[in-house]
């Protein structure tokens, strides 16, 4: 009986200490269930206050953004019938405020959603046609100035000897698209031109809007830092050219070599073209196929010099973030463009 008695209070006791236990346990997982209850909430409220802020700095962007965007529209429009002197004080203040609202939009970047910076881009690129075609409107006068100095300058010998043939092909006095190096300062550029070498020097962009339209089978070299840089209908070409402070646009280009850094790259119709670039916003295809992109690679002796006139930032290129607006599949590269191989990247640019 006594070792049953025992048997049965060991028993009694151990069961008493699994009791103990398990009611020991229970309060450890309890506090383990709260502390990651707490903490779920604690992700959720630093996650909603996340987005608060980011709705919040959008919705700061947006309204400086549009205010500046009027106030460059109401320039623009101040300028129908006034005086030639206030025209043009009042477009380059229009053209210096278009480029701080750029720099604006680029430094935002980071928190605007994919939408919103299609939108602002969009507005952006609105707000610069509208400042070009006032400029040729308010300022039709400035490229019969230029013919007449042409003229005179014609007594004497023309430091034009930038094209080996390409005054053949060029219609006296036909315009500012044309290649004469004094061209209206609004348009300086190539045009209309095949199989040549051509060459502009810093001093002949001079921060000039640059056109070059209509070039086949041309190597095209531009020193300088122009303000914005418009190609159309290039065919099998390599386009070289320094630092652009604005924009570049691209145009029915295809089978071609394109370099140079820019603070935005617009590209539309566009075909089997390499493009070097340096961008301190983003690029942007549209109807485009088999276009590749690697970093800016081009160098001459004063690039330095010519990106501290532009005032892009060397040290931010965005070039391999490209937007396809005809790709909108989420998570799903568009197969519209690529990165070209390092072991395929041109490094010699020597004619």
């Amino acid at each position: 009986m006594d070792a049953s008695a025992a048997a049965a209070a060991d028993v009694s006791l151990e069961s008493g200490l699994a009791g103990e236990s398990c009611t020991a346990r229970i309060p450890e997982r309890l506090q383990k269930r709260h502390q990651t209850r707490i903490e779920d909430a604690e992700r959720r409220r630093e996650a909603k206050e996340s987005q608060s802020v980011a709705e919040e700095k959008s919705e700061y962007f947006f309204s400086a953004f549009n205010a500046e965007r009027a106030s460059i529209d109401e320039l623009l429009s101040s300028c129908s019938g006034a005086e030639r002197a206030a025209v043009t004080q009042r477009l380059e203040e229009a053209t210096a405020k278009t480029l701080q609202l750029q720099k604006f939009l680029n430094d935002s970047m980071l928190f605007l959603t994919q939408y919103d910076l299609r939108q602002a881009q969009a507005a952006l690129q609105k707000l610069q046609t509208s400042l070009t075609e006032t400029r040729e409107e308010s300022l039709p006068k400035k490229k019969f100035a230029f013919k007449a100095r042409t003229k005179a300058a014609d007594k004497t010998p023309a430091p034009v000897s930038d094209t080996p043939s390409p005054d053949a092909a060029t219609p006296e006095d036909s315009g500012s698209t044309q290649v004469d190096g004094a061209a209206a300062s609004d348009q300086c550029g190539f045009s209309n031109m095949d199989s040549v070498h051509v060459t502009k020097t810093a001093e002949e962009i001079q921060k000039q809007d640059v056109l070059l339209t209509h070039l086949t089978n041309c190597k095209v070299r531009l020193f300088g830092s122009p303000s914005t840089l418009h190609l159309k209908d290039i065919d099998s070409c390599e386009i070289l050219c320094g630092p652009v402070s604005s924009s570049v646009f691209v145009d029915r280009c295809r089978n071609s070599t394109l370099a140079f850094p820019c603070q935005q790259l617009r590209t539309h119709n566009t075909t089997d073209t390499r493009v070097y670039l340096h961008v301190t916003s983003r690029a942007i295809i549209e109807d485009c196929r088999g276009v590749s992109f690697a970093p800016f690679s081009w160098s001459y002796p004063t690039l330095e010099e010519d990106f501290t006139v532009s005032g892009l930032d060397q040290d931010r290129n965005n070039w391999s973030q490209v937007d396809d607006f005809n790709w909108l599949a989420a998570g799903t590269p568009s197969p519209n463009w690529t990165v070209i191989p390092e072991a395929d990247r041109k490094t010699n640019w020597d004619p």
